[in-house]
């Protein structure tokens, strides 16, 4: 071989090593890009599931409200 066939062949051996040197980077990037957009899902799951636990609490709430506020009105109507 020449060496100018192994001077291309070594330029071409840099560029694919300067190649997966980039994507190896890009990859960590990603993954850690997927890692906080995961801990961030999380935080919005559980966000929520709390707001879920609220709402139900504030509706049985509301119910006995609503059962109270008809007991009292059904002694009303027995009064007069």
């Amino acid at each position: 071989m020449s060496f100018e066939v192994l001077e291309q062949l070594e330029a071409k051996i840099q560029t694919a090593v300067d190649t997966i040197t980039l994507l190896q980077m890009e990859v960590e990037e990603l993954k850690e890009q997927k890692q906080a957009l995961e801990s961030e899902a999380n935080e919005l799951r559980s966000g929520r599931e709390a707001l879920e636990q609220k709402m139900q609490n504030m509706q049985q709430e509301q119910t006995a409200w609503q059962e109270r506020i008809r007991g009292l009105l059904g002694k009303m109507d027995n009064v007069e």
